[in-house]
């Protein structure tokens, strides 16, 4: 059988052996939504699953076990419908389907798990929802997004920006390692828009009222792709592994 981290590779024999051995489970969640004129509406699920692959394998390799459980590839996208090829949930729905999810994996025996967010647009929530998740489930329920596991690091790789906007120089740049099959050179041109160090400088300012995408950029786009590398996109992987690894070797949150 294979040795593969992927909970939908692995059997239920071997699935039933994690516990015991006090494995981590990495549960990604992401988005299908517009990410302009040069990407793929799939790139929040795409990165954000190659991530926990990447990081759960570093954790095996330095012997923690640990399993990646399938993406939830639809979050909270209301922002971006105005563009179309995009899905959404409401937040009751979201919760439900967070807390179902959870609930499954402690029932197969799992303790530890790790919410791994690959979307910007469902930050807000999850920072509330870990709280009832944790109340409700009674386990320590933990959750990050991924992109803020680097951010000094980020800012250091990036030309135009200090951290993951949206469609923009470091989502293409990953995308170009992950699935360059999915960027569309041609388009690369189009694919800019207002900048900003954070998006939630754009999505979350200190006086917040709810817009649309397309009152915030008229190509879908935050930040400069144009600027976009494969060089780029690999030593951004790369510090996000290093640096989420690095924590939860750690013990980290639950030390």
């Amino acid at each position: 059988m294979t040795n593969s981290v992927l909970w939908r590779e692995l059997t239920a024999a071997q699935l039933r052996d994690g516990p015991a051995a006090g494995a981590l489970v990495l549960l990604p969640v992401a988005s299908t939504e517009q990410h302009g004129p040069h990407l793929a509406t799939g790139v929040d699920d795409v990165l954000c699953s190659e991530i926990c692959r990447r990081v759960a394998e570093a954790l095996v390799s330095a012997g923690k076990p640990s399993v990646v459980a399938p993406t939830l590839w639809c979050g909270l996208a209301e922002h971006h419908v105005a563009f179309g090829g995009s899905f959404t949930l409401t937040l009751p729905t979201y919760h439900a389907l967070l807390r179902d999810l959870c609930r499954s994996i402690l029932r197969a025996g799992f303790r530890y798990i790790l919410i791994v967010n690959g979307h910007g647009g469902n930050m807000s929530a999850l920072a509330a929802l870990t709280v009832d998740l944790t109340r409700e489930l009674d386990a320590p329920i933990a959750t990050t997004t991924y992109f803020l596991a680097a951010q000094e690091e980020f800012a250091s790789i990036l030309e135009d920006q200090r951290s993951v906007l949206h469609a923009c120089e470091a989502e293409t740049s990953m995308m170009m390692v992950v699935r360059p099959d999915l960027v569309d050179s041609a388009r690369l041109p189009d694919a800019f828009g207002q900048g900003a160090d954070s998006p939630s400088a754009i999505l979350s300012p200190t006086l917040n009222r709810w817009r649309s995408f397309r009152d915030l950029s008229e190509t879908g786009v935050l930040g400069d792709a144009r600027r976009a590398s494969a060089e780029k996109g690999e030593r951004l992987i790369e510090a996000v592994v290093n640096g989420m690894a690095r924590r939860l070797l750690a013990g980290e949150p639950w030390a």
